[in-house]
């Protein structure tokens, strides 16, 4: 049972892993956030022996509101204004 918790939780970690790069907008880095904290809380409650739900609910509720309150990377860079994204 634990080697299948362990497969999901492996999977999930690299699906999240790949939403790192999104995020723009408060909105998007809340969700990302959230993603990438309910993967690493359900990989780190199965690796330490806990339920990988509780790690998951808890580091999607700290991962969003990390990515909520964090402020959107500044553009005054000129290597960025070819890109548009500025």
């Amino acid at each position: 049972m634990k080697s299948v918790v362990l497969k999901h939780a492996a999977l999930a970690s690299l699906v999240v892993v790949a939403l790192a790069g999104c995020g723009e907008t408060r909105g998007e880095r809340a969700l990302t956030g959230g993603a990438i904290g309910a993967g690493a809380g359900a990989v780190g409650g199965a690796i330490l022996g806990y339920n990988p739900l509780t790690g998951a609910l808890i580091g999607g509720a700290a991962g969003a509101v990390g990515g909520a309150v964090t402020k959107g990377r500044e553009c005054d860079d000129s290597r960025d204004r070819p890109t548009g994204r500025c």
